[in-house]
């Protein structure tokens, strides 16, 4: 499993999970690959950060089977589709987000700001945001996180 940082032409930053090189390279030849966020396929790879394992355990109250070299993978694979099991979780976590949330759409940063401020009740929310009313919230001391949510119009 390959994991790229990759960079659209409009500026979005976000992460892609790929077979192999050469996966990555056949679905953006053919134009397979897109931002979540604006859903241009002007799409290429920039330097990652580096990443440090710990080596640190499971929690013994959590176990986690685990796949050849030690990753994790979900209660009852086999670990043999790596693949397949990050778009499982990819899509459990989705479903989990849109169903326990309300989309606020274009008015996200306001309603963040009423939440925050206790003048709207207290929920999850999804919504757009600029960057700079992004950015804005996150200067305002406003837990807000950006997620790869593809447009409504390609969830199954």
């Amino acid at each position: 499993m390959k994991i790229y940082d990759l960079l659209c032409g409009g500026g979005h930053r976000f992460e892609g999970w790929f077979i192999s090189a050469e996966d990555f390279a056949g679905q953006q030849e053919r134009g397979l690959v897109s931002c979540p966020t604006c859903g241009t396929a002007e799409v290429r790879r920039v330097p990652s950060a580096t990443r440090a394992n710990s080596g640190a355990a499971a929690p013994a109250a959590m176990p986690v089977p685990a796949a050849k070299g030690g990753a994790p993978v979900p209660e009852g694979s086999d670990g043999k589709d790596a693949f397949a099991i990050a778009q499982l979780l990819y899509s459990k976590m989705l479903d989990e987000i849109l169903s326990k949330s309300e989309d606020v759409g274009t008015g996200f940063a306001e309603e963040a700001r009423k939440i925050h401020r206790e003048e709207a009740p207290a929920r999850s929310i999804r919504g757009k945001a600029t960057d700079e009313e992004h950015q804005a919230l996150v200067d305002e001391g406003i837990p807000v996180a950006r997620l790869p949510i593809p447009p409504s119009d390609q969830w199954n």
